[in-house]
């Protein structure tokens, strides 16, 4: 799958990122995918890849851009247990310093620079995410409920909690129809109920699934926590309903 690497100017400044999409002419469906916490790097390159394979334009922004262009942090190319530690005292401010506000300016500007490429379809988009981007993709889609038919969070970040602006109390504005794939650990019951609450308000067709044998990270194959089972139970989670959402709107 081609790639590029791209600038998509935001209101404070311009985010660098890169797209994959099929080589062929023709225009297809738009996926939104949100970067995990330790940001840009191969791996994403290669999910992008596999799932623009599969007949989409795929468009990944680096989240971090106001502390500088990728890589914002030097990430070693297998993170293990001993790794994280560290790396985490390096990230944390930057995952802090993305503040829902700044969220939401960005998912605007990225959904307005993805629905504007020559490459892609008419109608409305896709937003994934693994980790904080779960979070990240939860916020756009509840945000852009006339532009998201299809949302999904693997692994995700902070979905419910007590805050006033926590990601699940304007889940009930949500169109986009949902799937939250959860390692073991994840979420609390509690949370998982709470979480389903808001998505029965919202009306929507949604699937939370706790993928068994899991640990936080389950996707990403640079990481210790790496399952390939899973990541292939993700892909057959993802695509179904990427192809319901998005190709059946667009055939109408």
């Amino acid at each position: 799958m081609p790639m590029k690497t791209l600038r998509i100017p935001t209101p404070d400044g311009q985010a660098d990122g890169f797209a994959a999409f099929p080589d062929d002419g023709e225009r297809h469906p738009g996926v939104l995918l949100y970067m995990d916490a330790f940001g840009l790097r191969p791996v994403l390159v290669d999910m992008a890849r596999e799932l623009a394979g599969h007949g989409y334009y795929v468009l990944v922004p680096n989240i971090y851009y106001r502390h500088g262009p990728t890589p914002v942090v030097e990430l070693p190319e297998h993170i293990g247990e001993e790794d994280r530690p560290g790396l985490f005292a390096q990230l944390m401010p930057l995952v802090e310093a993305h503040t829902t506000e700044r969220v939401l300016r960005d998912a605007d500007a990225y959904l307005t620079f993805l629905t504007e490429q020559p490459e892609v379809s008419e109608g409305p988009v896709g937003v994934l995410g693994y980790c904080l981007g779960a979070v990240l993709a939860m916020r756009t889609a509840t945000a852009h409920p006339g532009r998201v038919a299809a949302v999904a969070g693997f692994h995700p970040g902070a979905l419910v909690t007590d805050a006033p602006d926590s990601p699940h109390r304007r889940i009930p504005e949500l169109t986009a129809e949902v799937h939250i794939g959860l390692a073991e650990g994840d979420m609390t019951p509690e949370t998982i109920s709470e979480l389903n609450e808001a998505l029965d308000a919202a009306g929507v067709g949604y699937a939370t699934e706790i993928y068994p044998d899991t640990v936080h990270g389950f996707t990403m194959a640079d990481t210790a926590a790496f399952s390939v089972a899973a990541r292939q139970h993700h892909w057959d989670r993802l695509l179904p309903l990427l192809s319901r959402t998005l190709e059946a709107r667009r055939e109408r």
